[in-house]
């Protein structure tokens, strides 16, 4: 049984017929052609996103209270926002390396338009996705800065759901999430947040921040009375 035992194993190994090494050279590298091509394709409808969604868009959660939660600083620190309290904000999750990063100048036409009247973007860089937000502060403000946006710009943040590499899911995107039903699937996703600190609209990543979706909702939450 043991010289069986032996002799089915070297069989086991030997290369089996009609299946050169050539072909299956050939196999694997178009199974990974066709990987990179899924992979990138995922990516190209992810960057496609165009949803809007305004209230009520998820009538049945938790009473939420975005102002009161802690974020990262680029300093590296931590503050809460609750010095926006009575604004109404347009909170962004940016990167410097993506195709949608000129939104830049867009977000800092709309925070010029409006800050005068109790708005303000607060952008939040993100590494989760394409990892096109590799670098620390210094290139974070040089990104901005190539497009003059003066906006206040947060420390990094994790937006997915779940863990990447042992990293959690930021508390402030948790909450957006948990409130809307609704998380960017890439960079440049869009919560207009009311003066009460409650979320009210969220906008993908395609949505321009001067279209007029953006621009009429921003109006209803600047005008007195409105959404708060």
């Amino acid at each position: 049984m043991e010289g069986a035992g032996v002799r089915g194993a070297s069989a086991f190994n030997r290369r089996p017929r009609g299946v050169s090494s050539p072909a299956r050279t050939r196999v694997g590298a178009r199974l990974a052609a066709l990987a990179v091509a899924s992979a990138a394709l995922i990516m190209h409808f992810s960057a496609c996103d165009n949803r809007i969604v305004t209230a009520p868009i998820a009538p049945n959660a938790p009473a939420t209270d975005i102002l009161a939660i802690r974020v990262p600083t680029l300093d590296g620190g931590t503050t809460d926002l609750s010095a926006y309290r009575g604004q109404v904000l347009l909170i962004v999750n940016v990167a410097s390396k993506c195709g949608y990063t000129k939104q830049y100048a867009g977000l800092q036409e709309l925070h010029d338009r409006f800050k005068g009247q109790g708005f303000s973007v607060i952008a939040f860089p993100c590494n989760d996705f394409g990892g096109q937000e590799p670098g620390g502060k210094a290139e974070i403000q040089a990104c901005a800065a190539g497009f003059s946006a003066d906006f206040p710009i947060m420390g990094k943040v994790r937006v997915k759901a779940g863990e990447i590499d042992g990293a959690p899911q930021s508390e402030l995107y948790a909450t957006l999430g948990n409130a809307t039903g609704q998380l960017p699937v890439w960079n440049f996703g869009k919560y207009l947040v009311g003066r009460d600190g409650k979320p009210v609209a969220f906008f993908g990543t395609a949505v321009d921040p001067m279209s007029p979706e953006v621009v009429e909702a921003v109006v209803v939450g600047v005008r007195p009375g409105g959404r708060d």
